[in-house]
């Protein structure tokens, strides 16, 4: 496979995943603002640009002018659309090597967030347009699973989605971190805490799968030890880094590239730091800098990536 495939099939991905993360978080955004005071409004939009990766404002800003430009700005290149635009042309360099199905998905996706007189739509019912793309981006993984060969593209299609999605998880519960460590380990969730517990578990889509696990008491070790450690959950870090380990495991093995260690160090490192966590000794120490820790293994495990399939030395290869 060339290396240009590879890159726009791990963008593809990446940038889909990212979309369909931050259409959750901006929706449940939104409907948290309804009947809410000018403190606890401004805490929320602090946790929800701080879930995003963004450096909080100063000055509250309003709601809907926030979401709106998180939406449809497309100087922000995080921001939805730009997300699904970019994942459109990594498709679009790549026409041929996807199947027909997927690609059509991802066109339909792309012109109904690019459609005009979309924004008023959005004006008026903003949670289906965000309906509309978190459907639309599992559309795509759906078609993806049953219309593409499960071969070495498929792989870095699954290695760009679980790489996207555990930082993300993890730059979430990086924001709620405060809250979570300052609640004693064995109380439940208090007045003024539990909505933002909630909101945890709804921008990821886990409050149900929480309940029917925990039930509905909501506890701090429990949320951490469910979005962070859980092997079941697909959200859950732990189950990405599963995922991301065995796939890396087996792309090595098709090209053949077995000895390229930093690769295989990296991933290794971030498997060790999952593995051998409990939920008791992350509480007690530093939540924050173990959350850190992590993604800053998933940074490095990004750039071995990269330098082993798409920007390598091809002296170093043909040498092994």
């Amino acid at each position: 496979m060339l290396s240009r495939v590879a890159d726009s099939l791990y963008w593809m991905s990446r940038q889909l995943e990212r979309a369909e993360h931050s259409a959750r978080l901006v929706d449940v955004y939104l409907n948290s603002m309804l009947d809410q005071g000018p403190q606890t409004g401004a805490l929320h939009q602090q946790l929800l640009l701080s879930s995003l990766g963004m450096k909080p404002k100063e000055e509250r800003e309003n709601s809907y002018d926030l979401a709106r430009k998180l939406t449809f700005d497309l100087e922000n290149a995080n921001s939805i659309v730009s997300c699904i635009s970019t994942s459109r042309e990594n498709a679009n360099q790549i026409r041929e090597q996807i199947s027909t199905e997927m690609y059509e998905q991802l066109n339909r996706l792309y012109l109904k967030v690019r459609a005009p007189g979309v924004i008023d739509e959005w004006n008026a019912q903003p949670s289906e347009f965000f309906t509309d793309v978190k459907e639309g981006v599992h559309l795509f993984t759906g078609v993806t699973l049953d219309t593409f060969s499960h071969g070495e593209q498929f792989l870095f299609i699954r290695v760009g989605k679980n790489l996207e999605r555990a930082g993300a998880m993890l730059l979430l519960l990086r924001a709620h971190a405060k809250s979570l460590v300052t609640t004693d380990e064995g109380d439940s969730a208090t007045a003024g805490n539990y909505l933002e517990w909630v909101g945890l578990l709804r921008s990821c889509s886990c409050f149900e799968a929480y309940c029917r696990e925990y039930t509905a008491d909501l506890r701090a070790n429990r949320i951490v030890e469910f979005l962070l450690l859980d092997e079941e959950m697909p959200r859950s870090v732990r189950f990405c880094i599963d995922n991301i380990q065995r796939d890396l495991n087996a792309i090595a093995a098709v090209t053949g590239r077995t000895r390229d260690s930093a690769l295989a160090r990296a991933a290794g490192k971030l498997r060790a730091q999952v593995d051998y966590a409990s939920v008791d000794d992350i509480m007690n120490d530093d939540l924050s800098e173990f959350l850190t820790g992590v993604r800053t293994c998933c940074g490095q495990i990004h750039s071995s990536l990269f330098s082993t399939y798409v920007r390598y030395n091809v002296g170093a290869t043909m040498a092994v």
